[in-house]
């Protein structure tokens, strides 16, 4: 029997279930096909908690001892960061199925791409949204989550570029635990618009005082907020609001074939990481596929490659970020 080919997946925690569905999804689909030339596809699965620094080394194993052919990654950007470092220096393509860390990209590295939008490209999406909607008085929350804060510096310089009306910041004292002093701030700010970058946990507690002191605002964030088994999807005018940065049809449920097979298999819908992720596997094997199988190959395919994938259409501009708009399917 002819080796499998395999394809690494790096995950936040050993608990980030729908990242691991996704993948296998894609993983399948391509076995049902017949793989490639014979071989299977295989994915191999590696948690990066622990440390500071795990990830490398989980990154380096993969390439020398498991011996991927290439790297899918669905953690935050301070780990995407390593993976990144060990990737360039063995030559190794890496996909990032969920860090929205613009910095990765600016490396000039030609082994990294990006299936999400980054936190440029949600930015520019989100302030032309708030322009659309006029809203004047905007209250920003903000705490020390790497992919909340990053999320957030984008979102400063981009409002700040295209004139928006400057919103009210309020960042989070760490020794808060029922956020009730952070809803009451909120509600003495007027606004007109809400915007959370924040880990999710910490919105849900956020909104969940806000509904209780009876008071009623649009809310916002960049795509983090929906990171695996996220509390907001509790709250379906927020994860609406949070969709507009997304594209395709993943979250439509049974509209969506995707999602229809994925509660079939799973016995629940997919959420955004694992909708990422299935579609980093699926274009990674396609440019394998277009590689001839062959590791040193994989990345130029990649420079290549074109996918309808169940987030929407893209291919990669030449540092590797998504180039398509996201938008919301109708």
């Amino acid at each position: 029997m002819k080796d499998p080919i395999r394809i690494g997946l790096l995950i936040q925690t050993s608990a980030s279930v729908e990242a691991i569905n996704g993948a296998s999804f894609a993983i399948d689909e391509a076995n049902k096909k017949g793989g490639f030339k014979g071989r299977r596809f295989e994915l191999v699965v590696k948690s990066m908690e622990g440390p500071w620094g795990t990830g490398s080394k989980q990154a380096v194993d993969m390439i020398f001892k498991d011996k991927v052919i290439a790297i899918v990654g669905s953690h935050d950007g301070r780990n995407a960061h390593l993976v990144e470092q060990a990737t360039t220096k063995s030559h190794v393509a890496f996909i990032s199925a969920w860090a929205g860390d613009p910095t990765l990209s600016q490396a000039f590295t030609p082994w990294f791409f990006n299936v999400v939008p980054n936190d440029n490209q949600q930015a520019a999406l989100l302030v032309e949204e708030l322009r659309i909607k006029k809203f004047k008085n905007i209250t920003l929350v903000v705490d020390n989550d790497y992919d909340a804060r990053s999320s957030y510096k984008s979102f400063i310089r981009k409002s700040a570029e295209m004139n928006l009306s400057d919103p009210v910041t309020i960042v989070l004292d760490k020794s808060e635990k029922d956020m009730s002093e952070t809803a009451g701030l909120i509600i003495q700010t007027k606004p007109d618009c809400l915007i959370l970058f924040t880990e999710p946990g910490t919105a849900d507690r956020i909104l969940c005082k806000i509904i209780e002191m009876k008071h009623s605002v649009p809310v916002y964030g960049p795509l983090c907020l929906l990171s695996e088994s996220s509390p907001l999807i509790s709250y379906p005018e927020v994860t609406g609001n949070l969709l507009m940065l997304s594209s395709g049809d993943w979250f439509l449920k049974r509209q969506s074939g995707f999602a229809a097979a994925y509660h079939k298999e799973f016995g629940y819908y997919p959420g955004a990481p694992a909708a990422y992720a299935h579609d980093a596997v699926l274009i990674m094997i396609n440019a394998v596929k277009a590689a001839g199988a062959e590791r040193e190959y994989v990345q130029r395919a990649l420079m290549d490659s074109e996918l309808r994938g169940v987030t929407g259409d893209f291919k990669f501009d030449e540092r590797g970020n998504r180039i398509n708009r996201a938008k919301r399917s109708e």
